[in-house]
């Protein structure tokens, strides 16, 4: 209207004042082009004459976060890309980090134009907290949102020999500490490794944790091996700790054989020998012991020998008495187990003989003396039966041996699944035993020997056996697995659920696979794989999932309860709109939020058609606005959208096509004018695609305040006539795009160009002559915006040099 048309005036003398000051005011090239027309019962008048506003600049939006493109122990180096300047092209960055303190405070690390910086001298494995803003003419934009990013670490030092905490007979306890120089909070993990020497393998390791302590079993006796300890943390590992040797305890020794008698019975004393144990538990023997009982059913044992010696003379004794012994050994691995002799029998017969006289003949003989000799241990044993019931039950049979004159008092059934270090399982008078709590498809070896009170008997010959296959052990390791190592295209984390486990013991059948039980559902069987990813479930749900082995006699049994949670679905696609549109560039919009709104946790995705019909990547970021610069005018594009958050991308938006404006013409340049005439001349313009061009030449005179057109047409000059005396003209002139639509006539103004000044004056009359002649002046140029500033930048440096000068000589001295 014409009120708005009149600020025309004024807004132009300030856009003309902030360009001569050049540091003051930059103002965003965009004219709005306004046309009124009244329209009364369908019938359109005329369009009025057209008015142009200029938008204001302001500060840059907010960058995004600046990005990790390289680093090293003691650096990091970031780049960052512009964000939109918003009509004031962005001259500066500023970079601020916390220096690694992490208590929220920042100060500045970078402030200068490049999009990328390398901050050298950093401690290494450690975290810094950045963020970014960038500054243009009209000010600071607001700091992106903050980035966490740690510098690389070095490799763990090499760590002191692990120590002999405490040694068993088939276990080593052993313990080590950090790396020298390790800050506490450091992660550092730990490998030990051991060397059989009798294996010939080298060092294989038998820990990899955190821990500093571990205890090594299933080892040998009296055995030495070899250790060392290597850290390790993200970085590398370090250099194996030096070598240490460590020895385990030996065992007990073995039972020693059992006391014989050595040479003749005496009515007070005998002789006894015995052997050494055939398995002396990995140490020499050092010392036997010898005991007696008097009578068959005493229970008073004294000790009548201790000492290396393997014989011993037995005195002082009662004739006629009968006595038990046993003996016992101790080493290293501490004592033996006792074993008794045979009960020895020290008769002493008195025999009365009738005085006989010898006249040549011989008397009678004496009355027979009878004399019953000692019971002896029972005989060997036949080899037991056994009987298999189920994979883990087994019933032994044995019969009864010759006893050797004395009833047999026990039955010592041994079992065991290594022939050479099986152990008595049972002790009693029964001739079977029952063995529960077997493995199934296991091979055992037994044996049964007799025992009275002589001794006990020789073993029966060993007996072997296996157990029957049973269904598979639990399944063990059931844990969850997350999406990033899974490579299946169909995997969806908001409905799967990714599972591994690690394979069982098969127990003598081949496990077939696995059924999975997760809830309600039935429950699903896999192959023989060991993961696994369960589909179709709901989102934003949690689980208890479970697994069984299976083979061909079974399932086996449920393995522990494991909790996962699916992820919520990913959100879907927002409403896509142009907000802004115009001949080379389309602003786009979606969503409810602001341009500013960093702190979503919703991430957006656009992408738009190519040449080639694929869709490519536009944006990816939390921002609602994006504006797609360099495009053709008049011409659709599609684009679409979906929305990211942590469960996943969700799905593409439908297409949206947007169609770009045509252009309007550039600013043209007003011309010279002639000395003596007031001809207007401008620059010819092209025609734009076929779209004539036409010109709109304006006039404003003296005080008027607004300018009127004086000319429209295709020509590229005017000649203008009725100039007043002693008054200023100023013209503008701007092209005019005549778009040939198919709907009708349609004309682009485009913008006006810089104005030009003429002062028409009256010169002196010739002397022949006494008429006035008014003449126009040569068009008066103003300084142009390069020259006021030189000029504005001179008289400040002199002002400068003054001050200067009369600080010196009239304050200093």
């Amino acid at each position: 209207s014409k009120n708005c048309c009149t600020i025309h005036g004024p807004w132009k003398k300030w856009q003309r004042v902030g360009r001569r000051c050049h540091a003051w005011f930059l103002f965003l090239s965009l004219y709005l082009s306004l046309l009124v027309q009244a329209e009364c019962n369908c019938i359109k008048g005329s369009p009025s004459e057209a008015e142009s506003f200029t938008t204001m600049s302001c500060e840059p939006d907010t960058p995004n976060p600046p990005r990790i493109t390289n680093r090293t122990k003691n650096s990091l180096t970031l780049q960052w890309k512009t964000s939109c300047d918003n009509g004031s092209k962005i001259h500066n960055y500023l970079l601020e980090w916390d220096e690694g303190k992490g208590n929220g405070e920042f100060c500045q690390c970078y402030y200068g134009q490049q999009k990328q910086y390398r901050i050298t001298k950093l401690s290494p494995a450690m975290g810094y907290t950045f963020r970014l803003a960038a500054k243009n003419d009209m000010g600071m934009s607001g700091f992106s949102e903050e980035v966490l990013y740690h510098t690389s670490g070095t490799a763990p030092s090499m760590p002191a020999s692990p120590m002999l905490i405490k040694a068993g007979v088939t276990w080593l306890s052993l313990q080590w500490t950090k790396p020298s120089g390790t800050p506490t909070d450091e992660g550092i993990s730990y490998i030990l490794e051991m060397e059989d020497e009798t294996s010939g393998y080298g060092f294989k390791p038998k820990y990899d944790g955190d821990d500093l302590t571990c205890t090594v079993k299933n080892l040998r006796r009296s055995t030495k091996y070899k250790f060392r300890v290597i850290a390790y943390n993200l970085e590398g590992k370090s250099s194996p700790s030096e070598v240490v040797d460590f020895t385990t305890c030996p065992d007990k020794p073995g039972v020693p054989s059992k006391p014989s008698v050595k040479g003749k019975i005496h009515a007070q004393s005998f002789k006894i020998i015995w052997d050494p144990p055939k398995d002396n538990g990995g140490a020499a023997i050092t010392k036997y012991v010898v005991e007696i009982s008097e009578g068959l059913n005493g229970n008073n044992w004294d000790v009548i020998y201790s000492g290396a010696a393997r014989e011993h003379l037995c005195d002082r004794l009662h004739p006629g008495c009968s006595y038990r012994l046993r003996v016992y050994c101790t080493g290293e691995g501490g004592q033996s187990a006792v074993i008794l002799s045979d009960i020895l029998y020290i008769n002493y017969i008195q025999l009365l003989w009738a005085k006989l006289l010898f006249k040549n003949t011989f008397g009678p003989y004496s009355e027979k003396c009878e004399i019953t000799t000692a019971p002896g241990p029972p005989d060997q044993c036949k080899p037991p039966q056994v009987t298999c019931r189920s994979a883990t039950c087994a019933q032994v049979y044995w019969e009864v041996p010759v006893n050797n004159g004395a009833d047999i008092t026990e039955y010592r059934l041994e079992w065991g699944s290594v022939e050479g270090c099986m152990q008595i399982c049972y002790c009693g008078t029964g001739l079977s035993y029952e063995m529960k709590g077997l493995l199934p498809a296991t091979i055992y070896y037994c044996r049964v020997q007799a025992v009275n009170v002589a001794g006990a008997g020789p073993f029966s010959e060993v007996v072997v056996c296996m157990t029957p296959a049973s269904v598979p052990a639990v399944v063990t390791c059931l844990q969850g697995r997350s999406e990033d190592e899974v490579e299946s295209p169909h995997y969806s984390p908001s409905t799967c659920l990714a599972i591994s486990w690690g394979k069982p013991c098969d127990h003598g059948s081949e496990i077939l696979g696995y059924s999975i039980d997760y809830g309600e559902k039935q429950p699903v069987t896999v192959g023989k794989v060991s993961s696994y990813f369960i589909d179709n479930l709901l989102p934003d749900t949690t689980y208890r999932i479970r697994i069984q082995a299976l083979n061909s006699l079974g399932a086996g049994p449920f393995s522990h309860t494991i909790k996962l949670k699916t992820k919520p679905l990913p959100p879907d696609p927002p409403r896509l709109e142009c907000a802004v549109y115009s001949s080379q560039t389309l602003k786009l919009k979606w969503g409810e939020g602001t341009s500013k709104a960093l702190t979503d946790s919703i991430q957006y995705h656009l992408q738009m058609e190519d040449k080639n019909g694929r869709f490519i990547s536009l944006y990816r970021g939390p921002c609602h606005t994006y504006k797609v610069q360099r495009l053709i005018e008049s011409t659709s594009y599609k684009f679409c959208i979906q929305a990211c958050n942590e469960a996943g991308e969700g799905p593409l938006s439908q297409e949206y096509i947007f169609t770009t404006t045509k252009s309007v013409p550039a600013a043209l340049k007003g011309k010279h004018l002639n000395d003596h005439t007031c001809e207007i001349t401008w620059e010819v313009l092209q025609p734009m695609k076929g779209d004539p061009i036409i010109y709109s030449l304006q006039v404003m005179a003296g005080k008027d305040s607004e300018f009127k057109q004086i000319y429209k047409g295709p020509d590229w000059s005017f000649r203008y006539s009725g100039l007043q005396l002693n008054c200023e003209y100023r013209f503008r002139v701007c092209a005019i795009r005549q778009c040939q639509e198919t709907v009708g006539h349609q004309d682009l103004i485009g913008p006006y160009s810089t104005t030009v000044l003429f002062i028409s004056q009256r010169t002196e009359p010739p002397a022949s002559t006494n008429k006035d002649t008014v003449e126009i002046s040569r068009t008066q140029q103003t300084l142009s915006d390069e020259q006021c500033a030189a000029v504005i930048l001179l008289l400040f440096a002199i002002f400068s040099i003054l001050i200067a000068f009369i600080i010196q000589y009239f304050v200093i001295k």
